[in-house]
This record gives structure tokens, sequence and C-alpha cells, in this order.
């Protein structure tokens, strides 16, 4: 019973900055090990100890497991040395699966990664709005054929569903748009409860641009800056944070949810972000301009709009981003604000010259301007980001670990 004090003790005690050589906490260092190693790319057993806290021992220890479950893999040893060869270890890309879900506004996007986010097989399905009806079926009717695209020893490590949706949906979907009394559904679903019954496997549930951020951070470029905002542009815009290498998603789920925030608007007035940067103002103007829509959510990858109503606005977002980020760095000391979507990679480019160029037009005493990137995941940044949530609640450690 002391012991089982204690052991508690230590998991309470600030665990997740370094390993601990107690028995009682293995499964802690397995994702703190695996943690290192996503994040470094490859490492040797020495490495993983001096780096993890972990004595030489029990790091070697953990990681002959890790290897017997398939979860790392080894490489050729490196000779040349003094003492004996050493051997590089990598995360094993057929060691876990991962299924991600993006619940959007105009369509459900499935995909299923394998543990290096590469993803494997993928389902969507467009519609005029979501409710949890069809939401359900999609996942009912799609999810057992995309496994069955997997290979046959692969199906059984799928391991969980990670659902990238926004929150409240019955507030935000305009009326004209999508019944309220179908919508008003959601308010009282517990929709990861639901997929859990459909599916077998366990769920996590994540706002959908902070979802978008997670991906950016599980399955994105290492060479990241640890301090940024994280900006997507969906139907309406939203976003992530990253403080100190780590995903600041605060006590709701909503931590910089960017689309409410006031900005100055093209006409010089006060509005809100998502008034003026997000896609529903794009297809509004194709609307008026009579314009297919349809494009805007079948492929990201290419749209063919006049130029001049796609600069009008890409000056309208960059002019409204710049306002708000000039707002988040009077906070916040940001090295960078990261901008991605559900866009071609050209437009992306564009909107993040336009944007640094807006923001350097701006009063910035005082203030120490952080630099804009496009984003390393792409438009399916929502649906891996699902999958790199589902993948993080099983195996890795809070991302602040890594830095200490």
């Amino acid at each position: 019973m002391e012991k089982d004090k204690e052991i508690q003790q230590a998991e309470r005690v600030n665990l997740h900055l370094r390993g601990s050589n107690l028995s009682g906490v293995r499964a802690h260092n397995e994702r703190l090990i695996l943690s290192l190693v996503r994040q470094k790319g490859t490492m040797t057993k020495a490495e993983i100890s001096r780096n993890s806290g972990l004595s030489a021992q029990t790091a070697s220890v953990i990681t002959r497991q890790l290897e017997a479950d398939g979860l790392l893999q080894r490489h050729t040893p490196i000779r040349g040395r003094v003492g004996q060869p050493s051997t590089p270890l990598s995360i094993a890309a057929d060691g876990a699966y991962f299924a991600g879900l993006k619940i959007g506004r105009r369509s459900l996007d499935l995909v299923i990664v394998d543990f290096l986010g590469n993803p494997v097989a993928r389902r969507r399905r467009l519609h005029s709005y979501p409710t949890p009806a069809k939401v359900i079926d999609f996942i009912a009717t799609e999810l057992p054929d995309a496994v069955n695209e997997m290979a046959a020893a692969s199906r059984p490590k799928l391991q969980g569903l990670g659902i990238a949706m926004p929150f409240e949906l019955w507030n935000w979907m305009p009326a004209d748009e999508a019944p309220p009394e179908e919508m008003i559904a959601w308010k009282d679903c517990d929709i990861a409860a639901e997929l859990g019954a459909t599916t077998g496997l366990p769920v996590s549930v994540r706002n959908d641009a902070t979802a978008a951020c997670e991906a950016e951070l599980v399955f994105g470029k290492s060479d990241r800056p640890r301090d940024f905002l994280y900006l997507y542009f969906g139907y309406f815009i939203g976003g992530g944070l990253v403080l100190d290498g780590r995903l600041f998603a605060g006590p709701t789920g909503n931590a910089a949810g960017v689309g409410p925030m006031p900005v100055i608007g093209p006409d010089r007035r006060m509005t809100r972000l998502m008034k003026v940067a997000s896609l529903s103002t794009l297809e509004n103007a194709l609307k008026e301009a009579g314009i297919d829509t349809d494009q805007l959510w079948r492929d990201p990858s290419r749209w063919n709009l006049p130029d001049s109503l796609l600069s009008q606005w890409i000056d309208g977002c960059a002019g409204a981003i710049a306002s708000a980020t000039l707002s988040a760095a009077t906070i916040l000391e940001l090295d960078a604000v990261f901008i991605d979507g559900w866009i071609p990679e050209d437009i992306r480019a564009r909107l993040v010259e336009a944007a640094q160029t807006r923001l350097q037009s701006l009063d910035l005493a005082g203030i120490a301007a952080p630099r804009y990137l496009p984003g390393s995941i792409g438009a399916d940044a929502r649906s891996l980001g699902g999958a790199a949530t589902a993948l993080s609640t099983r195996y890795l450690v809070d991302q602040n670990a890594l830095f200490t």
C-alpha cells in the first residue's frame, strides 16, 4: 500500500518534465521515449538516456520492449567509435495506426494514418450542413471500407479515432443554410460516445483548428519555433496556440479561437476576424458574382477563380490578420504566426506575403513583431489533427517534456 502511494505521488509531481526510474510509471517513460525519438528522428539508447533523465539500464529495458512491441525499429549500427557500436532507433511507421475525422460545415473527411502520420486511406463526403446522424452514418459506412484498404496485418493496429470539429456547431451555422431544428441536435449529442459505440475504438475530440495546430506539432517540421499562433482557414477561420513548445488548448479547449477576435475591417470599422478572413466570405463573394462555390470544397489543391475577386479577398484577409496579430503580440511574445487552411498552396503563399506586408505597415512601436510562415501540413491539417490527437492521447507526453 505504501509503495502504491509512493508511485501515485511520483506520477503527480511534475513527471511530465523528466523520466522516472520507478517501475510504476513505466507507461509514462515509454511515452517519453517515443516522444523524444519522434521529435529527434533517430536516437541511440545512450542519447535517449541523456535526454530523458532515465538510467541507462531503464532506457535500455524500455527501448527493447518498444522494439518488441513493433513501435521502434533499429537501423544499421554506427561503427568506428570507441566502445561498442551505437544502434540508432526510430519510430516504426507500421507500429500503430490512427483514424482522424474532420467534421466540417461543408464536408466530412476521414483519414487513417500510420505511426509517422502518413495517410494510408481516405474518405470524403460533401454536405450542405453537418448533423450527428450524418456523421454517424458516414463513419459506420466509410470506416470499415477504409480499414479494408489497409494490409491485413495492419488492421488490428488501428488504435483510436480523433475528431476535429467546431465546438457549439448549433451556434455557428446561419439559419438560412442549416435548419436550426436539426443543428440543435448537436447540443445534447455526445459524439465521442456515439462514435465509440459505433467503431469500438477509443475516441477523443478536439476543436478543429486546435487539432490542425496539433498536427503541425506532431507531424510537422521539427525546426518550428517554440511560441507561435496558428491560423487555419476553413469555412470560418480558427486558431491554435503553442507556448514553449506545448499546445495550449485552455480549460475548455477553445484557447486561441481567434474567429470572434475584434479587428479593423476593410471599411475601417471594427468587426470580427471571421467576418473578413474566412472561406465563407469568399463563398459569399462568389455567390454574388454568380460563380460556382462547390469548387471551394471539392478540391483544395486548385481553384479556378477570377484573380480580381481573389485578390480583393486576400487583401481583406491580410489586413484583418495583421490587425489580429498586432493584438496578440501585445499580450504574447510570439516567434511566428503560421497560416494554413483548406486553400491551394499558391494562395496560402500570397496570404503569407500580404499579411507580412500589412503587419509592417502598422504601428509596431514597443512590439516584437512575429514573422508569418506557411503551415507544413496543408488542407488536411484538421483530419490529420484528429489522428494526431488520438496518437498523442495514446503514446505521447506533453510536448513540453521534449525541451527540458
